[in-house]
């Protein structure tokens, strides 16, 4: 099977493209893929308990479940640490999950050893 890294910049503010992110990822990982998922930008809040309660895509289902299923399914997700830390996240907000703070390397990394990239 493949490997696929899905690259989420989108955040709360556009809650239908974010759990869109989350949904591939869990598809992929469905169907039998390997899946990295790096959040930056306005995406690095997508962790956080209250957003991943809180967000819900028109059509694209909840953010919450399909963490859940990612998380089950052994998916990894790299926080941008930059963009965490420059919204005022912490080591509390990753606590029990399946997610490590990244630097920009990583991303490059990852991009580069994984066979496909898709960015939300």
């Amino acid at each position: 099977m493949a490997t696929l890294l899905v690259h989420v910049v989108t955040g709360p503010e556009n809650p239908t493209r974010a759990a869109l992110g989350f949904l591939v990822a869990k598809t992929a990982l469905d169907q039998g893929h390997a899946v990295a998922l790096f959040l930056a930008g306005d995406g690095a809040q997508l962790l956080r308990d209250a957003v991943l309660d809180g967000v819900a895509g028109l059509g694209t289902g909840k953010l919450r479940e399909h963490y859940e299923a990612i998380a089950r399914a052994g998916g990894r997700f790299y926080v941008s640490g930059m963009s965490a830390r420059a919204r005022g996240m912490t080591d509390a907000d990753l606590q029990g999950k399946p997610a490590e703070f990244a630097m920009p390397d990583v991303l490059v990394r990852l991009a580069v050893e994984y066979d496909k990239a898709l960015c939300y």
